[in-house]
C-alpha cells in the first residue's frame, strides 16, 4: 500500500510540474530567446528515411551475418544512395524486407533525432549497447527496432522479428566492423 501512495504522490508531483504555467501578474514583457536556441529545432530534425536505389551487396554487413542473427535466409540486398555508409535492405525469399540498417554520420543533434524518431525514449526500452552508445529499443507485432547514437553517429536496425536482441546483435556487428 505504501508503494502505491508514494507512486501516486510521484505522479501528482510530476503532473504538477507539467501543468500549464500560471499567468503572471507582472507587466507584459517580451523575452526573445537567444539566436542560438531559436535555430536549434530545424537542425535537430531527422532527415527522411533512406530508400533502396540499387542492388547490393551491403559494404559493411554480409548477408550471412544477417541470416544468422535474424534467423531467415537472405535472397536479395539493396542499398540506398547515402554516403559514406549506405543504408542496407535485406530481403526474405518472399520478396519482403526482413532487416534494414541505417547509419548516419554528421551532427550530434541530428543523430539523436534519428534515434528518437526510430525508438522514442519516452516509449521505448533503454538501449545501451555497444558500450558508450545510447538509444532505445522497441518490439511489436511488426518487428523490432534497436537504435543508438554516440556523438555524431546513429545506427538504426529494424527487423521483421519481434526480438530486439536480433537487431541489437546487428548494431554491435556494424559498429565493430566500421570502427564507429
Amino acid at each position: 500500500m505504501r508503494r502505491v501512495v508514494i507512486f501516486a504522490a510521484s505522479l501528482f508531483a510530476l503532473s504538477a510540474c507539467t501543468a500549464e504555467p500560471v499567468p503572471s501578474t507582472a507587466p507584459d514583457q517580451t523575452v526573445e530567446p537567444p539566436a542560438s536556441t531559436a535555430a536549434a529545432p530545424t537542425s535537430a530534425q531527422a532527415p527522411p528515411a533512406p530508400e533502396p536505389v540499387a542492388d547490393g551487396p551491403c559494404p559493411y554487413l554480409e548477408s550471412a551475418a544477417v541470416a544468422d542473427a535474424n534467423g531467415q535466409r537472405v535472397t536479395k540486398v539493396r542499398i540506398s544512395a547515402d554516403k559514406p555508409h549506405p543504408a542496407c535492405f535485406f530481403y526474405r525469399p518472399d520478396g519482403t524486407v526482413q532487416l534494414t540498417v541505417r547509419i548516419y554520420v554528421g551532427e550530434a543533434a541530428v543523430a539523436t533525432a534519428i534515434v528518437d524518431e526510430a525508438a522514442p525514449r519516452a516509449t521505448s526500452d533503454p538501449a545501451r549497447s555497444p558500450q558508450g552508445w545510447k538509444g532505445g529499443s522497441l518490439s511489436g507485432d511488426k518487428g523490432a527496432v534497436y537504435a543508438v547514437a554516440k556523438d555524431k553517429v546513429a545506427v538504426v536496425v529494424t527487423s521483421n522479428q519481434a526480438q530486439t536482441i536480433k537487431a541489437r546483435r546487428i548494431v554491435e556487428a556494424v559498429v565493430t566492423e566500421l570502427g564507429l
